[in-house]
């Protein structure tokens, strides 16, 4: 499901709503990027909006926050980050916009989305708080965004569990992808060394060989937040019945293809 629903709930990071928070007066990407993720927050100051997001490091956050909100309010950007997602999800998968199945996967992913325990999980909470769109395809990328917020949530506790930082976290999953730590775009602009500090913490938990890449406990570890985040993403599901969740897949997978092969 994660793998289905994550490239639908992304097309909120693409080019249509990028432009959309540009028009509004952002100066970049990232001021968007924060504007739309946060607004379901409210006006909290850039210290909570840092730690519920979990991974980024030290200051990113308040370069946009609350600067953004000098210019825009944040019920202004829930209502562009609605419409420019669902204008790019509709550009994405053409025809299947169109289909006459896709309001029905759209009511399952919803009474799935909105199933869950909020307690602990402040993001999707917000999210949650926010009105269902009528429109399929604006419903269905709001079902998909709740549910990669639920697991977002999740995975965040997981990391705490196990004493993984943000930072930290991105150097696991960098390594995870056969990539050194300074080679993955989340990190690579990080002062040299504070990265390196990061990297040598986990060296001294033995988590990271001498050479940067993972000792077997490094991997370990990393393996065991993933299956944690899993488990707990798992009882959302169960507001749909077997044959339920197994049509809501089956409408899923052509949708994530045909995303998957635009950006190809």
């Amino acid at each position: 499901m994660f793998e289905l629903c994550e490239p639908i709930a992304t097309v909120t990071f693409s080019e249509v709503p990028n432009e959309a928070f540009l028009a509004l007066g952002m100066r970049n990407y990232w001021d968007g990027y924060f504007a739309g993720r946060a607004a379901p927050l409210g006006l909290v100051p850039a210290a909570v909006v840092h730690a519920v997001f979990y991974n980024f490091a030290d200051g990113e956050v308040a370069r946009h926050i609350p600067w953004v909100w000098g210019k825009i309010t944040p019920e202004q950007a829930i209502a562009v980050r609605e419409r420019g997602s669902a204008a790019a999800l509709r550009q994405q998968i053409g025809e299947l916009a169109d289909s006459s199945g896709l309001l029905r996967i759209a009511d399952l992913a919803t009474r799935a989305a909105v199933s869950a325990p909020s307690e602990g999980r402040a993001l999707y909470a917000g999210l949650r708080a926010l009105r269902v769109p009528d429109e399929p395809v604006a419903r269905l990328w709001h079902a998909a965004t709740l549910l990669r917020e639920h697991r977002g949530d999740g995975h965040n506790a997981a990391l705490l569990a196990h004493g993984i930082g943000g930072t930290e976290a991105h150097v696991l999953l960098a390594l995870s992808l056969g990539m050194r730590a300074e080679e993955f775009g989340r990190l690579h602009h990080l002062p040299e060394a504070q990265l390196a500090a990061v990297v040598d913490g986990l060296r001294g938990r033995g988590l990271v060989d001498a050479a940067g890449g993972f000792t077997d406990a490094g991997r370990v570890t990393k393996e065991r937040i993933e299956a944690l985040t899993d488990e707990l993403a798992a009882p959302v599901y169960d507001a749909l019945s077997v044959d339920e969740l197994d049509e809501l897949v089956a409408g899923l997978e052509p949708i994530a293809a045909a995303i998957s092969a635009v950006d190809a």
